[in-house]
């Protein structure tokens, strides 16, 4: 089928026509008296978004969240492809795992999922696993993670680094220093110590980050830092880009909008690892995006079931709500404070995030004609409060439940087809 976004604004450029023919964007002026047109004006299009970091929990309970719902949120809130984390119940460690992710995935057609493997059996960081059988699936996976737990012991990190490397492949590490960390309940400082909780202290990031980057770069090997969120984690990935390593970054847009003052009330929503930082960690991590020390934004989607929640902060199991909201956070931060044009904002949460793994044919990009058919319509005027339960997801832990913004995903298209549509313009055109 063809289509005619009439008068859109192309990555806030200027105004144009874009069609779409299959899989293809092409030139405006092949396309056939059959073409449905669409009304565009007032809309930006941008490439798709690519997620580096998503947690879907499936296989797993159904409780949190299934790969078809989550896909539905990730498609409402402009993605055309997600990396999905291996915490799953089974570990994605195996590759039955991963190919039940991806086949899963492809039956629900609503966004392109790439599973990421876990770098340890179990995820218990003590044995490596398959991860030679991973990679040659049918998921073909390529970056590996244990992310919710760190890979603490050297000896396992730069045997995982020289494997994974000589697949052509990049390791995602959570950097956290566990044994700095236990029973750790919000940021250390003035609050954890006025609340007589056990605080996570920046260094437990920060030396995880160094020792890894070092190590990356005596191997030659390729490292992705996730959720960065203390200054010195932010200055320690500036110098190992300055020494050459092959090392990448991503923040997430709850560690760029919200401060550890967000969890004095206690609410668990706010609760996550790592966690809320303060003002002056927050403002780096800002800075370290705007200059490109940090590569791209991941959502660090983290569904919970109402009983993980709904319970007091000390028992509240960490993570948060991410998909839907992300694109509406990060506009609100940055481009409607004139920090970040359209096209910088596309290019942290589209183009980067498909370069990690050399996707940049399949996403990203400048809606050019012979690029692919993947792309998202934002209404930058369109004022909107978060309602958890007007979300895609089936869990509800949303920091932001309440806060209202002002831009918003109106239609998501993948491989020229309309996966999200909040207003029905593609079923009117």
């Amino acid at each position: 089928m063809q289509w005619l976004l009439r008068d859109v604004d192309v990555l806030g450029r200027g105004r144009r026509d874009i069609a779409l023919d299959g899989d293809a964007i092409i030139d405006p002026a092949l396309v056939g008296p059959a073409a449905r047109s669409v009304g565009c004006s007032g809309l930006v299009a941008l490439p798709a978004l690519v997620d580096p970091h998503t947690h879907l929990r499936d296989p797993g309970a159904g409780d949190a969240e299934t790969i078809a719902t989550g896909l539905r949120a990730a498609a409402a809130g402009g993605y055309g492809a997600v990396f999905v984390m291996a915490n799953t119940e089974p570990v994605a460690d195996t590759a039955a795992v991963v190919e039940y992710e991806r086949d899963t995935a492809e039956r629900a057609g609503l966004c392109d999922l790439h599973p990421i493997g876990a770098v340890t059996k179990g995820l218990a960081g003590q044995e490596l696993a398959d991860l030679e059988a991973m990679a040659s699936s049918r998921a073909a996976v390529r970056m590996f993670s244990d992310d919710g737990m760190c890979v603490g012991r050297s000896d396992l990190m730069r045997e995982a680094l020289e494997r994974i490397s000589a697949l052509g492949g990049v390791l995602a590490q959570h950097s956290q220093d566990l044994a700095l960390t236990a029973g750790a309940q919000l940021d250390e400082g003035e609050l954890s110590r006025a609340l007589g909780m056990t605080g996570w202290p920046a260094m437990a990031e920060s030396t995880i980050i160094a020792r890894d980057a070092i190590m990356a770069g005596h191997l030659g090997a390729r490292l992705h830092v996730c959720h960065i969120s203390t200054a010195t984690g932010v200055e320690v990935v500036r110098w190992a880009k300055a020494q050459g390593f092959q090392v990448t970054a991503e923040a997430t847009p709850h560690h760029l909008a919200l401060d550890s003052g967000a969890t004095a009330a206690g609410d668990p929503d706010f609760k996550v690892n790592p966690p809320l930082r303060g003002t002056a960690d927050v403002a780096a991590v800002r800075e370290g995006l705007l200059d490109g020390t940090i590569d791209m934004i991941g959502t660090d989607h983290a569904p919970h079931p109402d009983s993980a929640k709904g319970c007091d902060w000390s028992r509240a199991a960490n993570g948060m709500l991410g998909l839907e909201t992300a694109l509406a956070v990060v506009a609100e931060l940055f481009v409607r404070t004139g920090r970040m044009s359209w096209a910088q904002l596309a290019d942290r949460m589209s183009t980067r995030p498909a370069g990690l793994l050399g996707l940049g044919h399949r996403y990203g990009g400048d809606l050019s004609v012979g690029r692919p058919g993947n792309l998202c319509l934002i209404d930058p005027q369109r004022s909107w409060t978060v309602d958890p339960a007007g979300l895609s997801s089936i869990a509800r832990n949303t920091p932001y439940k309440g806060r209202t913004y002002h831009a918003r995903v109106v239609a998501t298209v993948l491989h020229g087809r309309p996966t999200f549509d909040l207003d029905g313009v593609f079923a009117a055109g």
